[in-house]
């Protein structure tokens, strides 16, 4: 007790309260000090990316978890911190949405913005298109030329592949890429083919496909399709032979290009697919025909056109009698034997 009665307070109390203030006060520094850091490396620049270049390509493969996904992307120079990802994709609350496929990013990208491009799936996407009207070899070179694909492929069926536009992956290989191309080939004939016009003078979807090939190879303007089918669908009725050039050219290079017109011998040398000298459809198709050519084959235009010849702007003029076929005939070489600034012009007339 004090002299006036009332009790000394505790000295030991004392001397605790200043140590563990410090302590509380060391860790919450030592927190905020975390946290800033934490906040540098999610939000702040991320590393300047290797060789000075402007972006960085990494690929992520199907199946990777976060850790791998935050030590490939460190190896790479993407972020400074394995860590600091791991921990960002867990307060994020999406670390298992990580989607694979090849990405670029910006040199000095914050580690934030690299976790939300991978989890939005922002992948860069890479594309090999193969136009309608190539054969299956055309094809295959034009596979064998994407850098990016590995491994070798043998040459399909002519008509096998579909002429269209697809995705692929760095390092994939050919063959799964081609795979991809067979099938949506074989799905496209099968689905036209299941909706096709009755009565047409075509057996089987394997003859839908010869004679899109041939349509695909006299025209490449979308709207005439149908009307071009139309005329050898009307030949095939007629028992008519369909007296395509592009055959003959099939017959004699395979489908490369010839860098000329035909020859009277090569329009008269017997081949598998000259319809000049066969009265039936080539033996395979001549080239890939698209899904339109397809499609106009098994639906044709209603018309009695036996005949057709180029008008000179890249079209054809039709006729239903033989007649009629030779005056268009007689029009065209009018417009091939004029010198080219004449024959411009007078195409330019006739458009107007």
């Amino acid at each position: 007790m004090t002299k006036k009665g009332r009790p000394a307070k505790p000295r030991k109390a004392k001397r605790l309260i200043a140590p563990v203030a410090g302590l509380l006060s060391g860790l919450f520094l030592l927190f905020l000090a975390v946290l800033l850091g934490v906040y540098a490396q999610a939000f702040g620049p991320g590393p300047v990316a290797r060789d000075n270049a402007e972006v960085t390509s990494v690929s992520l493969k199907q199946g990777m978890g976060v850790i791998a996904i935050a030590k490939t992307l460190k190896s790479a120079g993407v972020i400074r911190s394995e860590t600091a990802f791991r921990l960002a994709a867990k307060v994020s609350g999406r670390d298992n949405a990580m989607r694979a496929g090849t990405y670029e990013f910006d040199s000095r990208q914050p580690l934030f913005s690299v976790l939300k491009q991978i989890q939005d799936g922002k992948v860069v996407q890479h594309f090999v298109t193969i136009p309608e009207g190539r054969t299956s070899a055309q094809a295959v070179r034009i596979l064998m030329a994407v850098e990016a694909l590995k491994g070798d492929v043998d040459i399909p069926p002519e008509g096998s592949v579909l002429p269209e536009t697809y995705q692929y992956e760095p390092g994939e290989t050919r063959q799964a890429v081609l795979d991809r191309m067979l099938d949506a080939g074989r799905k496209t004939l099968n689905d036209l083919w299941a909706k096709r016009k009755p009565g047409l003078p075509i057996n089987t979807p394997e003859e839908a496909l010869i004679l899109a090939s041939v349509v695909e190879k006299e025209t490449g303007i979308a709207e005439e399709r149908p009307r071009v089918a139309a005329v050898f669908v009307n030949r095939l009725r007629k028992g008519m032979r369909l007296e395509s050039d592009p055959t003959v050219v099939y017959g004699v290079s395979k489908g490369e290009p010839l860098g000329r017109g035909l020859r009277r011998s090569e329009l008269d040398t017997a081949t598998p697919w000259n319809t000049y000298l066969i009265s039936r459809l080539p033996i395979t198709p001549i080239a890939n025909p698209g899904k339109a050519s397809i499609k106009a084959v098994l639906n044709p235009a209603q018309t009695n056109d036996i005949f057709f010849v180029a008008d000179g702007t890249g079209g054809h003029v039709f006729a239903e009698t033989y007649d009629q076929h030779l005056v268009n005939v007689a029009n065209w070489r009018k417009i091939e034997n004029q010198p080219r600034d004449s024959a411009v012009t007078a195409l330019s007339s006739k458009a107007n």
